[in-house]
């Protein structure tokens, strides 16, 4: 133990196989990461300035989309000046911060549970939606997956960086992720691997079984409907979410539920397509098919 050096600032390793084309990396981040800012931002403001989308459904989307925002900056900045700067540290405070703000706003998966809930409630109980989805009962809703995210990750940060850290300092990730973390760790962490592995399953498995549960009775309901004109207006009102989440929750149990010994570079591939392609498309999805966002945003844009 007296050999060892303990570190003061980490190095990000990246995408040390792609160096050759880092340019083209930086480009190609920095354009993305703009449009699903951009496309985010929009979504905000026209939820908020359009009367006619104040309603739960327009609540949680925009709430869905200030959630992305901050989500995509927590690692996607450092990650652009990683890309054109040759010294690729980070120092504890600013690793703590960025790996505690990630997987906080990557916990609020609930986010997604609540607009299923929503979804279950219009097209199972249409009569009583108004009533039963109030404003007080959404933002109780949207608050409790911020603070479900916010106690979830909060323990298991804490008890990460209390740990020794020592060199070698180099993370194998373009951000700070717990598991490259955990390895340089000079003490045993099996405990708060563990920790981590069952907060995930947990936060993972309670959203989807809300979502699946909802899912599965509206189903059943809309199958029940007599007018085929009116089962594909409530399921064209579903299938944006349902597109969201079983993309959402494929991409996390692919990284964090395959078994051990799996190449570690297709995890950091999957990661940042998860963090990027997944939040430019969300606005996509969910606007493709709503009349109301398109004629709200066409106002906006005639207006302007």
């Amino acid at each position: 133990m007296e050999n060892q050096a303990f570190v003061t600032e980490f190095i990000l390793l990246g995408f040390p196989s792609l160096q050759r084309v880092h340019v083209l990396l930086f480009v190609g981040v920095l354009v993305i990461y703009i449009l699903t800012v951009t496309w985010n931002v929009i979504i905000v403001v026209t939820v908020v300035s359009d009367n006619t989308l104040h309603k739960p459904m327009y609540f949680f989307l925009g709430n869905l989309s200030c959630l992305g925002i901050i989500y995509v900056s927590t690692t996607i900045p450092k990650l652009l000046a990683n890309l054109l700067d040759v010294k690729t540290s980070i120092s504890i405070g600013e690793c703590k911060a960025q790996a505690f703000s990630h997987f906080f706003l990557g916990a609020t998966e609930f986010s997604l549970a609540a607009m299923s809930f929503d979804r279950y409630i219009a097209i199972c109980n249409p009569l009583h939606y108004t009533t039963k989805m109030s404003g007080k009962l959404c933002a109780q809703l949207s608050f409790g997956s911020w603070m479900g995210g916010f106690l979830t990750v909060f323990v298991q940060t804490v008890l990460v960086f209390r740990l020794p850290f020592c060199d070698p300092n180099i993370i194998n990730h373009f951000y700070c992720n717990a598991g490259p973390l955990l390895k340089l760790a000079f003490t045993k962490t099996h405990p708060i691997e563990w920790l981590v592995f069952t907060v995930a399953t947990v936060v993972l498995f309670s959203a989807s079984f809300l979502t699946v549960t909802s899912y599965f009775t509206i189903i059943f309901t809309i199958l029940r409907i007599a007018s085929a004109s009116r089962r594909q207006k409530a399921f064209s009102t579903c299938i944006a979410h349902l597109t969201v989440v079983i993309m959402l929750y494929g991409a996390v149990i692919f990284i964090y539920f395959r078994p051990r010994g799996h190449a570690s570079n297709m995890n950091k591939v999957v990661s940042l397509l998860n963090t990027l392609v997944m939040l430019l498309l969300k606005p996509f999805i969910y606007t493709l098919r709503n009349k109301q966002i398109k004629t709200a945003l066409k106002k906006s844009m005639t207006r302007n």
